[in-house]
């Protein structure tokens, strides 16, 4: 049986395309047209190929590869492209400079798995397959979040991961910066939030509940140039970073460095070292609001994407209940009982995110619980995005079932550590379906969908490797492309690992693709 065409593997898979007989040559003499609203796309082609090919791909107002944004080119909308490679010649338009960076994606995909190792050896000629691409994204929001908090990642092993992202057309990169276990970005104001925050004296051996520890203190913290820098990096790729500030729970580690922001000023705390979800949550007198104001102030001033996440969920009430502070403070703002402290303060928070024309964000645990104005992460049960959307939420769907990438990826007795729960392969993230039953609410409402990776079992790089891929490239394809049957997508994953190994991905074995080389050692993450 023949190998398919490149484009017939392309992952996601393009909207239309129809193969053209014969190929273009990629040599030293092959020049690049590009306007100017064009030279980003041009950059990153250069960026990309140049280390693995070698080809200078230089400049030319007469390049036989033209890159050119055309705003008539309406109906390809803000990511969408058209591609036409014949013998002759490469065209690559669209609407925006952003489908401009989409295409140049697709690019790289139809050069042999060689031209995207930095290692391989030098060819003097690459070849690309005649044909011709319509592409056009089914939903705007294609992610993935990585918790830095439970574990560190340094910003060099972000910007790979942001690589990886790029290349299989998500757009979105959600950072959970902050929780119970560690602080991980730099606030002028309180800079102990760092020095104090972002290190605890060793992290729990095993799921929630376990008796063991690792006896290792862990930490970490970016610095504001190296946050800057990741954005700028993400944003060369077409790739927005939304930062995640947890609030009111979810704030051990913050109130480890500033004891006065708790309910009990008088107590002190450590860095949390265990896992699961921890009562000590924020107060909610002035100094609270105030210092809520002031690190969404910085977060904003480093993130200029639209959004700004605020965490939400898993908040307990319990230390509101037993605080005269806390009882005060809803009786004087006519709430009903101090749990109703929770919405309060996230419409606080949020409230002060939309004056600065940026959009709050938050884990939507039952559909009812965030305040308006909020887009919903709905991760509990389908039901939760329908109730989110029949009270006005915009909604990114991330259900647990279909995207924690933290649960075990097969029943593979002797894996590694992973989160309890179900199992989540390859077939199961395929089978998300980012279009759910909306019962007559208003579907149009959801964004699209994201990736989570916890990562209470994922200390090091290889981790992250290993619980993204394949299952990330599954949830990519279903984000741009829509439902796809499973042998149509699994034919285009095998080949698509050969580009996956050509990177060095350290990825998961399945039964559908096998693996070359060793699998990484490491541990799994959880929720």
């Amino acid at each position: 049986m023949p190998s398919p065409r490149r484009e017939q593997t392309l992952l996601p898979r393009p909207t239309r395309f129809a193969p053209r007989s014969g190929h273009f040559t990629l040599d030293a003499a092959t020049t690049v047209r590009a306007g100017s609203d064009a030279q980003g796309a041009a950059d990153l082609l250069r960026t990309l190929l140049t280390p693995a090919t070698g080809l200078p791909l230089a400049p030319s107002p007469t390049g036989a590869v033209t890159l050119a944004v055309d705003r008539g080119l309406r109906g390809l909308g803000e990511e969408g492209y058209g591609l036409t490679v014949s013998p002759h010649s490469v065209l690559l338009r669209a609407a925006t400079p952003t489908g401009l960076l989409r295409g140049v994606q697709t690019l790289r995909q139809l050069l042999p798995p060689e031209a995207l190792a930095p290692a391989a050896p030098r060819a003097e000629r690459w070849d690309l397959p005649c044909t011709e691409i319509t592409d056009v994204p089914r939903h705007d929001w294609r992610g993935l979040m990585i918790d830095v908090a439970r574990h560190f990642h340094d910003a060099a092993t972000l910007r790979r991961q942001i690589d990886l992202l790029a290349l299989h057309k998500l757009n979105v990169l959600h950072l959970h910066l902050t929780d119970d276990q560690g602080w991980r970005m730099p606030v002028a104001a309180y800079p102990r939030l760092t020095t104090v925050g972002a290190r605890r004296a060793e992290s729990m051996r095993g799921p929630d509940g376990s008796t063991r520890f690792d006896g290792r203190p862990h930490g970490g913290a970016y610095t504001r140039a190296e946050l800057t820098g990741l954005v700028a990096h993400a944003a060369r790729r077409g790739v927005s970073v939304v930062p995640e500030i947890g609030m009111p729970g979810h704030v051990r580690a913050a109130l480890a460095a500033y004891p006065h922001l708790g309910n009990r000023p008088d107590r002190a705390l450590d860095v949390w070292t265990r896992w699961g979800v921890c009562d000590t949550v924020l107060g909610v007198h002035d100094e609270v609001l105030d210092f809520c104001r002031a690190v969404l102030a910085e977060v904003m001033e480093v993130f200029p994407a639209p959004y700004v996440h605020l965490g939400g969920d898993e908040c307990p009430t319990t230390e509101w209940e037993h605080s005269p502070a806390a009882r005060a403070r809803a009786a004087a703002e006519g709430l009903p009982a101090p749990a109703a402290l929770h919405g309060w303060l996230l419409g606080r928070a949020g409230a002060y995110v939309r004056a600065h024309g940026r959009r709050p964000v938050g884990w939507a645990e039952n559909g009812a619980r965030l305040p308006p104005g909020f887009t919903a992460m709905s991760w509990r049960e389908p039901a939760h995005a329908v109730a989110a959307l029949r009270r006005g939420h915009d909604v990114v769907l991330t259900h647990h079932r279909t995207t924690y990438l933290d649960y075990a990826q097969d029943d593979a007795p002797d894996g590694p550590l992973a989160q309890p729960g179900p199992v989540v392969d390859l077939r199961a993230v395929h089978g998300g379906d980012p279009e759910p039953r909306t019962g007559g609410a208003d579907g149009a409402r959801v964004l699209g969908t994201q990736a989570q990776i916890w990562t209470e079992f994922a200390p090091a790089a290889a981790d992250l490797d290993r619980l993204a891929y394949p299952r990330l490239c599954a949830l990519a394809d279903r984000a741009w492309s829509g439902p796809t049957a499973w042998a149509d997508f699994t034919e285009r994953l095998t080949a698509h690992t050969r580009r996956l190994d050509a990177l060095g991905v350290r990825r998961h074995r399945t039964p559908d693709t096998p693996r070359t080389g060793a699998a990484p050692a490491g541990t799994a993450p959880s929720a």
